[in-house]
């Protein structure tokens, strides 16, 4: 059986003064459904650059990324835009909920754009993230770590998968940091949801048994007790 998720020999440079930068070169990584992975590193080592690859937001300039048995590098944007969904979820450190729908709305919001409107389904993941009683509240007016935990529930809105993360807990203090990152992994759990998570934040994953730390453009495996 094919893994939810895999890249392969993955390259990304990009073009400066002083030459090519190379952000990536030869990243290899392979997941399995309910595996939770975190892929460590400081600003700027190339983090948000991979998980946007492995998401298909940015081609890579050599290397493969396969979501299952599909080729991403191989698709259009367009294609990979109707595949997307269908797929994975993506997280960032801003929520990106959309600050004139409630909470629901927003969860609600991709299988409405599908055409799969399930009002029940969202209702469930509101609850099963402990915010039920804020349903109808807009983003502007819960906090942080709630509309980070609304964020985690729209991207599991169509049961994707795979859930991509990007720095989901950067922006919040450590008592709801590691309230979301907790979250992410019981849904790992329960679902049998890949997970995929950047931080620079080791201590906050320490728990995680697959820890990689991107160093050269490379990810390296840390060992266990690391």
């Amino acid at each position: 059986m094919p893994a939810v998720l895999e890249c392969r020999d993955l390259a990304r440079r990009y073009r400066g003064p002083a030459g090519a930068l190379e952000v990536l070169d030869g990243a290899e990584l392979r997941v399995e459904a309910g595996e939770v992975v975190a892929i460590l590193g400081p600003s700027g080592s190339g983090k948000s650059t991979l998980i946007h690859l492995l998401a298909g937001l940015d081609a890579p300039d050599a290397g493969e990324v396969w979501w299952g048995e599909l080729p991403v590098h191989t698709r259009k944007p367009r294609e990979l835009a109707s595949e997307r969904a269908r797929h994975l979820g993506l997280v960032f450190q801003n929520h990106y909920l959309l600050a004139e729908l409630s909470l629901l709305e927003n969860v609600m919001l991709p299988a409405t754009i599908r055409g799969l409107r399930d009002d029940a389904r969202a209702r469930a993941l509101l609850q099963r993230v402990g915010l039920s009683s804020r349903q109808d509240a807009v983003p502007g007016k819960v906090s942080g770590g709630e509309r980070q935990r609304a964020a985690v529930a729209r991207a599991l809105a169509l049961e994707p998968p795979l859930l991509l993360a990007d720095e989901p807990t950067g922006s919040l203090d450590r008592a709801n940091a590691r309230a979301v990152f907790d979250l992410l992994l019981e849904l790992a759990r329960e679902r049998g949801t890949a997970v995929v998570m950047v931080t620079h934040d080791e201590d906050l994953v320490r728990p995680v048994a697959r820890r990689y730390h991107l160093e050269g453009g490379r990810l390296q495996p840390v060992s266990a007790g690391g």
